[in-house]
């Protein structure tokens, strides 16, 4: 099955037919592929060797790629949607996918020379190819830019990688990383440039796979580039321009982030509204009591005005070019996807409170959910840096 497009677009509020549409393609596709091997993802640590292969076959990968290069063709709404309903009954497989898409797949396509998209973006689109970001440093979280220490020095018609990159999602399973180095390190964050390095070249090496709290299916990893020559031609954008590369897609990574916590907010509800209906207590279902009543009310409520905030975000910057109106496009990412990470977290609480005892458990899913949503306000920017973000735009500052 492939994604399926009949030219309208989707208001602010309410989605269009097409947007229901692939909603609800997806949806289908995850719950029937994805949901039944979460908790073994979960328990394992475990991957699945033919996800991106069956994600490619199905359509669900390089959905805004042209579809001569054998993507989908479709609108970066529609991606996000993609997110939503892949994060509803897996959100492990969800957040690889957005690594996937959003932070490397989609800025070669946009920043990448003809070769580079002739070499990777096919690949990238039926899944053959795994992509990931390498960025985050031991010491560069937040300031990544501007503490970066990874370099790349000059040699021929090659670039020589030295350093350590952390927390790469995908790292254990990525066939190429779109990793951030020092050119000219005393220029600081407007001396580093954007390569697309191989990880059969020599000198990378995925040093550690991770443990994690949560999205444990997701692979994690420390990579170390010792020596790692990389061919010029593997550059992404300019040199010394990475700057550029990597903010023409942070607003619409943490954008689809928001899209994924729509999608865990509703499992987290269905799961509650379940849980509610069939455990019985004092000779009746807790669902009759109005604390749980309260709880699931709340979690329903802040689930559709997330719903409203996402779409309309989406929807606002649908269309807009990498870079376009970037001040006011950064705001209301960095608001959106703050705001998706608090409604997340108090939905997944009341999920967990309503379940008792049996939602502290670490094999049940709603324990899942809970454990998974911390990461959402930490990646892709802390709230804090969200939040500076904003008022840095409102106060002027």
């Amino acid at each position: 099955m492939t994604l399926e497009s009949t030219g309208t677009s989707s208001p602010w509020f309410a989605l269009g037919h097409d947007h229901r549409l692939i909603l609800e393609q997806v949806e289908r596709f995850a719950r029937d592929r994805f949901w039944p091997v979460q908790e073994r993802m979960d328990t394992e640590e475990w991957w699945p060797d033919d996800a991106f292969p069956a994600l490619g076959e199905a359509g669900y990968l390089g959905c805004t790629v042209p579809t001569e290069l054998g993507g989908a063709g479709l609108d970066f709404f529609s991606s996000a949607l993609v997110a939503q309903a892949l994060s509803k009954w897996n959100p492990a497989v969800g957040l690889a996918v957005l690594a996937h898409e959003n932070l490397c797949l989609n800025n070669i396509l946009a920043n990448g020379s003809p070769d580079l998209v002739e070499r990777f973006i096919p690949g990238m689109s039926d899944g053959t190819i795994v992509g990931a970001l390498g960025l985050t440093e031991p010491g560069a979280g937040s300031d990544a830019l501007g503490s970066m220490r990874t370099t790349a020095r000059r040699d021929g018609d090659h670039y020589v990688l030295n350093g350590t990159k952390l927390y790469i999602t995908n790292g254990p399973i990525a066939d190429v990383v779109l990793v951030y180095a020092k050119t000219t390190p005393e220029n600081g964050a407007h001396g580093i440039t954007a390569f697309a390095v191989e990880t059969d070249t020599p000198g990378f090496e995925v040093a550690q796979k991770m443990i994690k709290m949560g999205f444990r299916g997701s692979q994690t990893a420390e990579i170390v580039l010792d020596g790692c020559r990389v061919p010029v031609e593997n550059v992404v954008g300019e040199v010394d321009k990475g700057v550029r590369v990597v903010m023409s897609g942070l607003d619409l990574e943490r954008i689809g982030l928001a899209f994924m916590m729509i999608g865990m907010c509703e499992r987290a509800l269905e799961l509650s509204v379940d849980y509610a209906k069939s455990r019985e207590q004092f000779g009746q279902a807790i669902g009759t009591f109005q604390f749980v009543q309260g709880m699931v009310a709340d979690i329903y409520a802040e689930t559709e005005s997330l719903r409203a905030f996402c779409y309309q975000v989406g929807a606002e910057v649908n269309d807009l070019e990498h870079g376009a109106n970037r001040q006011h496009v950064s705001k209301r990412a960095a608001a959106v996807v703050l705001q998706a990470g608090l409604v997340l977290m108090r939905c997944v609480d009341r999920a967990v409170q309503i379940h008792g005892g049996s939602g502290y458990i670490w094999e049940m899913e709603v324990n899942r959910l809970y454990r998974a949503g911390k990461l959402l306000q930490i990646g892709a920017g802390t709230n804090e840096v969200r939040r500076i973000i904003i008022a840095r735009d409102l106060l002027g500052r």
